[in-house]
């Protein structure tokens, strides 16, 4: 039996795994396999910098399905009018999702003692359940159902019984914690949950990134920064570290709305916080609107670094980072932090699209 595996769809998936294997004691390290799912994000040579550090016992790759790949599936997602009509097709799906999905898996996942896998909700969920496989769940972004309970939004209208089919029965698959084999969710903070449930288990990243040692900091920027002389440059003047941005106003991106209202949205913001002091765009890792070319007069971070781990770097200071629906709560290297919220983005789309946990 193999100790455990952690299924990634996302850079800052992968930065929380760091964060959990090195704050292991130093005999446990080196026994986990690292999956990195291609299903929201193109991970491109991040396999070969983390195989370099020797963290992890195997880093293998998955090329996760997405339902829209087996077309045979489609009349099973129909809406019929009809809530019975509708609870059968989702139960046949459910099964048949999981069951074309088996012979993509890149790993034997009964070899696992343990199973942690960041957002559920993706195909690897339903193939999880529908094969009885326990696993551990683990909050998707920082803070993330307190902005958005994906679990219950996407199941409004007879929640409970569509909860009691998921976790109770295994007839259909809930997402966050519902799912049968879902052992426990992993969150950072319990008391921001409007909808705290007794799966939910609490495990602060702040006190994860605490136990650090300063090793263990310079290891998972070897791991995540494709050129550190290039990124010094950027965060101390002339590359000298000590001499530092104090008077920068960093914006963080999100991957909102449609590519041209995104482009107004950060343009916007913009405007607003230039006349404040220089600005610096550290864009979002699947946000795929053109910084580079369309604010090119901006210095800008790699997308691929998480922006957790500038905290690494030792003096850097902005004045303020600014944000739209991005969490900022762990940010330690700006004098101020502003996120904009909902009430920014209702002028830029139907609030609807980003107030969902009012609407459950």
């Amino acid at each position: 039996m193999k100790e455990r595996i952690y299924i990634c769809h996302t850079y800052y998936h992968v930065y929380v795994t760091f964060l959990k294997e090195l704050n292991r004691p130093k005999g446990q390290r080196g026994q986990a396999t690292l999956v990195l799912s291609s299903l929201s994000i193109d991970f491109e040579h991040l396999k070969d910098r983390v195989e370099a550090t020797g963290l992890f016992e195997a880093v293998v790759e998955f090329d996760e399905k997405r339902e829209t790949a087996f077309p045979e599936l489609a009349k099973y997602r129909q809406d019929t009018g009809n809530l019975v009509k509708n609870l059968v097709n989702r139960v046949i799906f459910t099964r048949r999702f999981a069951h074309v999905l088996a012979p993509t898996i890149p790993v034997n996942l009964k070899e696992y003692g343990d199973i942690y896998v960041y957002s559920d909700s993706d195909p690897i969920g339903y193939y999880l359940n529908v094969y009885r496989l326990p696993y551990h769940a683990l909050e998707d972004g920082l803070n993330c159902l307190k902005n958005c309970d994906a679990a219950r939004y996407d199941n409004r209208g007879h929640f409970g019984l569509k909860a009691f089919l998921s976790e109770r029965c295994n007839l259909i698959f809930i997402q966050n914690g519902y799912g049968k084999y879902c052992m426990d969710m992993e969150v950072n903070d319990i008391s921001l949950l409007k909808y705290p449930y007794r799966k939910y288990i609490e495990q602060s990243r702040r006190a994860l990134v605490e136990g650090l040692a300063q090793e263990d900091k310079e290891l998972i920027l070897r791991a995540f920064v494709r050129d550190m002389e290039s990124l010094r440059a950027q965060l101390y003047e002339q590359g000298e570290e000590g001499v530092i941005r104090q008077e920068g106003i960093l914006i963080l991106t999100d991957p909102l709305c449609s590519l041209d209202i995104r482009e107004r949205i950060f343009r916007d913001i913009i405007a607003m916080f230039e006349p404040e002091g220089k600005i610096f765009l550290k864009p979002h890792p699947r946000d795929n609107l053109d910084y580079r070319t369309l604010f090119a007069e901006y210095p800008q971070f790699d997308a691929t670094v998480p922006m957790e781990m500038l905290n690494f770097f030792p003096g850097l200071r902005f004045k303020k980072v600014v944000a739209v629906l991005t969490e900022v709560g762990a940010i330690q290297f700006a004098d101020e932090k502003v996120r904009l919220g909902e009430a920014f983005m209702d002028k830029y789309e139907d609030p609807l699209i980003h107030r969902q946990n009012e609407q459950i």
